[in-house]
């Protein structure tokens, strides 16, 4: 019987995604509401200098995490996008010439950071910014970086608000990662597969965690279980009890942690509580898979289980390590190569570097057309005219209307006693 009924509501689950999905592609104006509070997008303000348009030098800047609480997320990124420039040079470049790229931080979770960073990559001409990883920091400069004329194309942005025609008027953003509708629903899914039935949710305050919460309770709660409590914390505050107090005495059966680098504050609260990974079966997602070995005595995370978002890389982890041989984490980095492909061919099918002549392509240039899987085997496509379909190290793209991909894969991972995570099985969707 107890079988029979973990089938069931893993049906209703994933019936109950797959309409959340469908919905998510054509009405945005239910779930983004909310995220006005936290995104903030116009008071980033506007670039010190305009960059030159079409200067005929295809410039890649990177506004990803070197500090702040998704730091871990930095190197992988930076080696995605090091790569791709690297793959794509050896090409022969993007119309004629090597391409540049200018590096700044975007101090993930570190106030006023991003905004001077973003000038940097303005003032220094670049053609596409890839960045930020933090749906947060995206949204508080996504006004800076567009109003710029300038691509951003984000291979970590997972949040929904992000898929609002309002947030992006100019349709210059773009993103690899898939919207958290997709990673909402196969945590959820996860969750009632397990046989849970009273789910605690914590989760950080900002337009990430928000928004990947209310996901989960929804598929949660369409699948018969109860949410024991949702607390949503500030990412700032120096400690977490009263919110640990709260899933402490709501006595659930699993805990889902929607959080980043806070996570090592975290768990040792929630295990000085009785509710540690230990005693409660516990959750991470994306903004909190890493690895942590060297944070935790061995064994404290055993049979923790994580969602994260991305195909199985096969063999591009070693490229990645070729890259930057001191990887400890993959996360991201195929998404941030193949952001950079993606851009460059659109670049060469529009014959201009000039963002607002090639970003159309972009979409273009992921979808229909001649299948290709390498930036040589497309750029000669795009060279001679044809009408091509990338598909990338990260999985097929399809980028739909609003600039994020209507297919994905969600991997769910299990950490060991190493407290390192290793993959169980991927899930295809269609968002």
């Amino acid at each position: 019987m107890t079988r029979t009924t973990r089938v069931w509501r893993t049906a209703v689950v994933l019936a109950t995604a797959s309409l959340a999905l469908t919905a998510c592609g054509n009405d945005n104006s239910s779930d983004n509401a909310g995220s006005k509070s936290s995104s903030s997008p116009s008071a980033a303000g506007s670039s010190s200098s305009a960059p030159t348009k079409g200067d005929g030098v295809f410039t890649v800047g990177t506004l990803l995490p070197q500090t702040g609480d998704l730091a871990f997320l930095g190197p992988p990124e930076f080696a995605g996008v090091q790569t791709a420039i690297d793959d794509i040079n050896a090409a022969g470049g993007v119309l004629g010439k090597p391409v540049k790229q200018v590096k700044a931080d975007s101090g993930d979770g570190t106030p006023d950071i991003a905004g001077a960073q973003t000038d940097k990559l303005l003032d220094a001409n670049a053609d596409v910014i890839v960045g930020a990883a933090s749906s947060s920091v995206s949204l508080s400069v996504i006004d800076k970086i567009t109003g710029a004329g300038v691509v951003q194309f984000s291979p970590a942005n997972t949040s929904p608000a992000l898929d609002d025609a309002k947030t992006d008027p100019k349709n210059l953003y773009f993103r690899t990662a898939p919207s958290d509708v997709l990673q909402g629903a196969v945590m959820a899914n996860t969750l009632i597969g397990d046989g849970k039935n009273n789910v605690a949710i914590l989760a950080r305050q900002d337009s990430y965690g928000e928004l990947l919460a209310g996901q989960i309770e929804k598929g949660v709660k369409a699948g018969g279980a109860n949410i024991a409590v949702k607390k949503l914390y500030s990412a700032d505050a120096t400690n977490f009890t009263a919110e640990v107090n709260s899933v402490a005495a709501a006595k659930p059966d699993a805990i889902v942690l929607v959080s980043f680098d806070e996570t090592k504050k975290l768990i040792p609260q929630l295990i000085a509580k009785g509710v540690g990974p230990q005693d409660v079966d516990t959750y991470f997602v994306d903004g909190n898979t890493a690895d942590y070995s060297k944070d935790f005595p061995k064994g404290t995370l055993k049979g923790v289980k994580a969602t994260l978002p991305g195909a199985d890389p096969g063999d591009f982890k070693a490229r990645l390590l070729k890259t930057d041989p001191s990887l400890k984490d993959f996360t991201y980095g195929p998404e941030s190569y193949d952001a950079t492909v993606l851009t460059a061919l659109a670049a060469i099918a529009a014959k201009s570097d000039d963002p607002t002549t090639f970003a159309p392509k972009i979409i273009e240039s992921s979808e229909g057309g001649t299948k290709c899987t390498t930036f040589q085997e497309c750029s000669k496509l795009a060279e001679s005219g044809t009408d091509f379909d990338y598909d990338g190290i990260s999985g097929p793209i399809e980028m739909g209307k609003t600039g994020s991909p209507t297919k994905a894969t969600i991997g769910i991972y299990l950490y060991d006693a190493t407290n390192k995570y290793k993959n169980q099985k991927y899930v295809a969707g269609v968002i």
